[in-house]
């Protein structure tokens, strides 16, 4: 739901973009949109899928998988359950994990094995009025991920799907005069039935300004690394030891390579 993004492109897959509202459609490509398009999808396939030309044989196989996987998508879709029901709050977040539920009540109609969707949450950037805008923020992000499970649970997979939280940035534990900067660390959610809830995971720094544990600031020094805590998502979805080092080469730095929170 996040486009083209670092976290799930690979050597051997790219990510699909979709929105809330489906798989989108090229009107002028998509077949019985609109008059002809069948004979325009047909023209553009024979000029870029035997070309010797990299880039135009890229682009046609770009333009041939989007056209492709919007119907596969689409149709699957049109057996999927009614999900918006199940959220309190009908913003950008909500519609987005309601159309995920969607996906995943008709996986079986889907081509991978697994799946891994990816939100992009604004907002936390609370450089001021933050006591009312993060609170409003966290209330709002609480709430939708209470109805996703809840939405899960009415397709009895909320035992099978593991949702997490992640921010390429904390705040400072001092104040600018009404908000925050940007500072290290910050504390992730993690939801689902394979997790080993209801408690703390890591050690928690040393919040006393001015401690060794403040770079500067108020920048607080986290006590557990990013590598760690995605490290242990991957493991549960199946990656061997060897793989997660290929993948997050500094984890080698770190003792405690499984923070244990997945079961």
């Amino acid at each position: 739901m996040l486009g083209t993004n670092t976290l799930q492109t690979g050597f051997n897959s790219n990510a699909y973009s979709m929105s809330s509202d489906g798989a989108p459609l090229m009107a002028a490509l998509a077949p019985g949109v609109e008059e002809g398009n069948e004979d325009r999808l047909a023209m553009m396939q024979r000029l870029t899928q035997d070309s010797t030309h990299l880039m135009q044989k890229a682009y046609g196989d770009t333009i041939t998988r989007a056209v492709d996987l919007s119907q596969l998508v689409n149709d699957a879709l049109v057996d999927a359950p009614e999900m918006l029901s199940f959220f309190t709050n009908q913003d950008n977040l909500s519609n987005e994990l309601a159309m995920i539920a969607q996906m995943i009540a008709v996986e079986q109609q889907l081509p991978q094995e697994k799946q891994i969707y990816l939100i992009g949450v604004g907002g936390w950037d609370t450089h001021d009025n933050q006591i009312a805008s993060h609170a409003n923020s966290l209330t709002s992000l609480s709430q939708a991920m209470t109805d996703f499970n809840d939405a899960l649970a009415s397709i009895n997979k909320d035992s099978e799907v593991t949702t997490f939280t992640m921010s390429e940035f904390g705040r400072t534990l001092t104040s600018n005069g009404d908000g925050t900067d940007h500072g290290w660390g910050g504390v992730q959610m993690v939801m689902g039935g394979a997790v080993n809830g209801g408690q703390f995971y890591g050690q928690l720094p040393d919040l006393t300004l001015n401690s060794d544990d403040d770079f500067a600031d108020g920048r607080m020094i986290p006590t557990t690394s990013m590598d760690q805590y995605v490290a242990t998502i991957a493991k549960w979805f199946g990656l061997s030891d060897s793989e997660l080092l290929d993948i997050f080469p500094n984890l080698v730095n770190f003792e405690n390579k499984d923070l244990g929170f997945m079961a």
